[in-house]
C-alpha cells in the first residue's frame, strides 16, 4: 500500500474513497456532523408527515414505556437538563398527546402518562428517526453495536453530555416491575 502525499495511506481494495484524506479524528467528526444532519432532516420531515419531530416522538416512546414518569427522570434517560423538556412536554401536552398529573407523594412533582391518542402514536413507524436506526443495527453484530455504544458514550462523556459516574438509575420497564415484586 503506497502512501498519498499528504502521509496518508490510500484505501484498501474494495473500500469507497470518502474525498480527501482527513485523518481519523476529523474523519469521525464528519461522520458526526452527517449523523446530526441527518437525525435534524428527519426530523423535519417526520414532523410534515407524522406531526411529530424526533425529539417529541422519542418523549412519546419513552412515556409510553415508562407510564407515570417525571420530567426529572425522563431527563436523566436523555441526558438533558429538565429545562429542556419543558417545550416538548407542553407542547406534546398541549396537542393532547400526554397528560399531566400531580405525584400523590410529592405535590411539587408532575407525572406524565399516554393520553388515547398519544398511545396512538407510540407505535413503531416507517420514515421515523427509530426506524432507520433499527434498520442499521438489525445489519450488525451485537459486538460491532456494543463497542460503537462504548465510543459514542465515551464522546458523550467527554463532551459532558453524559455523566462519567457510577451507572445512572432508569426506570425499570412496567413488565420487569410486575416481575420483581412477584
Amino acid at each position: 500500500m503506497k502512501d498519498t502525499a499528504n502521509g496518508e495511506p490510500e484505501p484498501h481494495e474494495g473500500e469507497r474513497p470518502k474525498g480527501p484524506p482527513l485523518g481519523e479524528v476529523l474523519e469521525f467528526m464528519r461522520l458526526l456532523w452527517a449523523v446530526d444532519h441527518g437525525l435534524q432532516s428527519t426530523s423535519k420531515r417526520m414532523e410534515s408527515t407524522l406531526g411529530l419531530t424526533g425529539p417529541q416522538r422519542l418523549v412519546i416512546r419513552l412515556v409510553g414505556r415508562f407510564p407515570g414518569i417525571t420530567a426529572g427522570s425522563l431527563a436523566q434517560i436523555l441526558h438533558v437538563h429538565p429545562s429542556t423538556l419543558t417545550g416538548v412536554l407542553k407542547r406534546l401536552e398541549k396537542r393532547g398527546l400526554l397528560e399531566r398529573k400531580s405525584d400523590p407523594l410529592d405535590g411539587r412533582k408532575a407525572l406524565f402518562a399516554l393520553t388515547e391518542s398519544g398511545r396512538a402514536l407510540d407505535i413503531p413507524s416507517e420514515g421515523t428517526v427509530e426506524s432507520a436506526v433499527q434498520r442499521v443495527l438489525a445489519k450488525m453484530s451485537r459486538n460491532r453495536i456494543l463497542c460503537t455504544q462504548d465510543v459514542l458514550t465515551a464522546l458523550a462523556q467527554e463532551l459532558g453530555g453524559v455523566p462519567s459516574t457510577a451507572e445512572e438509575e432508569v426506570p425499570a420497564e412496567p413488565d420487569a416491575q410486575k416481575s420483581v415484586t412477584r
